[in-house]
């Protein structure tokens, strides 16, 4: 069985994240949605908050399972017994940062494979940083994430 690993802060999950993993549901056998810890990030939500928000966001996709981690990725793709890594890529900006990254981690674990994909053209410009940004000034991102998350977040800038 062939299964794809996506690992990220997703702080929050948007509708970029859960198209990209629609798409690796159509390639891979299974998806397994990672959601980091990243504490030196200090994300908005805690890491069991953002393990819920993806799993309502992908609820609806049979072959995805959702999971939190809270050490070096390559550890954590041994541990599930995986070698392949999803990232995305929203533009030309992204691509030297993962190709570092993709490259550091296949000198730290020889067997460790990423693949890249896009979204959709209309997803290209979200990211969970602007969300955020957004959110926490009382904009309107409802466009921008799924309607659980959505909730989450209102429900995080009222507290």
């Amino acid at each position: 069985m062939s299964r794809v690993v996506y690992p990220g802060t997703f702080d929050p999950i948007t509708n970029g994240h859960v198209d990209l993993v629609e798409r690796a549901s159509k390639l891979f056998d299974g998806v397994v949605v990672c959601v980091a810890a990243s504490s030196k990030k200090k994300p908005m939500f805690t890491t069991a908050e953002r393990v819920d928000m993806a799993k309502l966001a992908t609820a609806h996709i049979p072959n995805v399972t959702v999971t939190g981690f809270d050490k070096l990725l390559t550890h954590f793709l041994e541990d599930l017994g995986e070698t392949v890594v999803l990232r995305g890529l929203r533009a030309v900006s992204d691509f030297e940062y993962e190709f570092q990254l993709a490259n550091m981690n296949r000198a730290i674990k020889h067997d460790f494979e990423t693949v890249f994909l896009t979204p959709g053209d209309h997803l290209t410009y979200i990211s969970s940083t602007l969300v955020r940004e957004i959110a926490s000034l009382h904009g309107d991102v409802s466009k921008f994430v799924p309607v659980p998350v959505l909730a989450a977040i209102n429900k995080k800038i009222k507290d």
